[in-house]
């Protein structure tokens, strides 16, 4: 992985932040910009008061209101609040004059998307969106291996999602569930590894979809499942287009299972898998030896359940580095593409009843 790197100049400055919602992710990244030596988190919001959390960290102001976190004095606004609330609250903190970093997904719809990009272009304030399974070494490693085309022609990649989201995910939520509020499990769970494939192989074509409700239950107002095709266009000039398949779910007994990718090419096949892809299963590739790839990739566990991969340090520490001014690698680590990966799912999701 390419390393930004402090240079002394930037070593005495700190970035203020503040988190806007305490549910779990909120928590996550509250807790990373706390750990990073070179941050300070100023402030916090939630409408629904933390006691324990005031309690323990009584050095951060607290707001129950947004807008009143909006005059804070604060270089930059992480919105850790439901999935419908991403994007005018974005668009509220870049016109407030601040940077924001927007967990996934940016937004529920292509258009809301696109007017957090105008707005962070007009107020010349950056929109990091949060992809944090780019930081992956085995994400990266796999990048590597297909900007190198050392596959040769891709012939057939199949993705799989199957994970566990159980009845008190949905009941001790007021927006889990709601086609509305929430979008469904492509945008919740799985958009980080469309993000990858994406990141990776580029925009989706020719998609067909088919969705399954194994789990019936009337607080889930979308499917729990689904079958997606499309195609990518492979690395090679001239090669055809990629045949690939997306299968996901949230009704899996008792606790996640696997995310995995399997590559199939003309020079070799890989499969990464593991509960987040952050392992190698498989690597067959002609005359290429695989190094020895040894950090590991933490989950967020919730307890209740166990959610994305635990990469967060690694995103806040690149938006510090970004806003110190280390300018190092930054047309590799672009984060205002989420737009890409609310497009594609929009577009998957038109195909729903």
């Amino acid at each position: 992985m390419n390393t930004l790197i402090v240079t002394q100049a930037m070593k005495e400055e700190k970035i203020k932040f503040g988190v806007v919602g305490l549910g779990h992710i909120g928590l996550r990244h509250a807790g990373c910009i706390l750990d990073h030596p070179h941050a300070v988190l100023s402030c916090v919001s939630d409408i629904v008061e933390k006691k324990k959390w005031k309690n323990n960290n009584k050095d951060v102001k607290y707001f129950s209101s947004f807008n009143d976190l909006l005059l804070h004095d604060l270089d930059i606004v992480n919105i850790c609040t439901p999935n419908y609330l991403h994007a005018q609250m974005a668009i509220d903190v870049l016109q407030s004059g601040m940077h924001v970093v927007v967990e996934k997904p940016i937004a529920l719809s292509t258009e809301d998307a696109q007017k957090i990009i105008k707005t962070s272009e007009k107020t010349g304030k950056i929109l990091f969106g949060v992809m944090q399974n780019r930081f992956s070494p085995i994400i990266i490693w796999l990048k590597n291996i297909i900007d190198q085309a050392l596959l040769g022609d891709i012939n057939l990649i199949s993705v799989n999602c199957f994970w566990n989201r159980n009845k008190n995910y949905y009941l001790n939520s007021d927006w889990h569930g709601s086609k509305l509020k929430d979008g469904g499990p492509l945008f919740t769970q799985f958009s980080h590894f469309i993000d990858i494939i994406n990141w990776i192989f580029g925009d989706f074509s020719n998609i067909a979809a088919e969705f399954k409700s194994f789990n019936k239950h009337d607080y889930i107002e979308f499917e729990d499942s689904g079958i997606i095709r499309f195609n990518l266009k492979n690395s090679k000039p001239l090669a055809s287009d990629i045949d690939a398949l997306l299968t996901y779910s949230t009704a899996v007994w008792d606790k996640n299972f696997e995310s995995s990718i399997t590559i199939i090419g003309e020079l070799g096949t890989i499969k990464i898998g593991g509960q987040y892809m952050d392992k190698i299963i498989y690597c067959n590739i002609k005359n290429y030896t695989l190094p020895n790839i040894t950090e590991s990739v933490r989950c967020n566990d919730y307890g209740d359940y166990k959610g994305s991969a635990s990469n967060h340090d690694k995103m806040i520490d690149h938006v510090v580095k970004t806003l110190l001014g280390d300018h190092k690698n930054q047309q590799e680590w672009t984060f205002s593409d989420g737009i890409g990966v609310v497009n594609i799912i929009e577009r998957i999701y038109s195909l729903r009843n």
